[in-house]
């Protein structure tokens, strides 16, 4: 286990392999609260605190359309091992999508959800910041 992993201070059960030997779909599946954690936080920040506001751009961000969206963003700024990862997860077998979500769109919100998972599992919160950032600075000027 990486010793970057000990420096996440919201990590209170380590996973039992390196985040490297990780599926991707288990690393989708904690990519998928950490970034709904993320999102959450940056809508709470904003003015508006209407509930069914916040659920409504909430979906922007979240949805399988807004992670592919995010993740067109963020693929100019990747390493070449973050790269790998979206690949991994990109092209993992994760399940149906869900009856409202584009399979291809499907497939790029795992990877990205991968991809935070990965980063979230390392202890690089640092870098997921840098990335949300480019997110954020990007999809508030996008509509629906």
């Amino acid at each position: 286990m990486s010793g970057r992993v000990e420096e996440n201070k919201l990590l209170f059960h380590a996973p039992s392999k390196t985040p490297q030997l990780m599926n991707p779909v288990i690393l989708a599946y904690m990519g998928d609260a950490v970034f709904e954690l993320l999102v959450r936080q940056y809508l709470i920040s904003l003015p508006n605190q209407k509930s069914h506001h916040i659920h409504r751009e909430a979906t922007k961000f979240v949805s399988a359309k807004g992670q592919k969206r995010t993740l067109d963003l963020w693929q100019p700024h990747l390493t070449d091992e973050e790269a790998d990862i979206v690949r991994r997860g990109r092209n993992s077998k994760s399940g149906a999508p869900p009856k409202n979500a584009d399979l291809a769109d499907y497939r790029l919100a795992t990877a990205l959800e991968s991809l935070v998972g990965y980063l979230y599992y390392e202890g690089r919160i640092e870098r997921i910041h840098e990335l949300f950032t480019i997110a954020i600075g990007k999809n508030e000027k996008i509509e629906g």
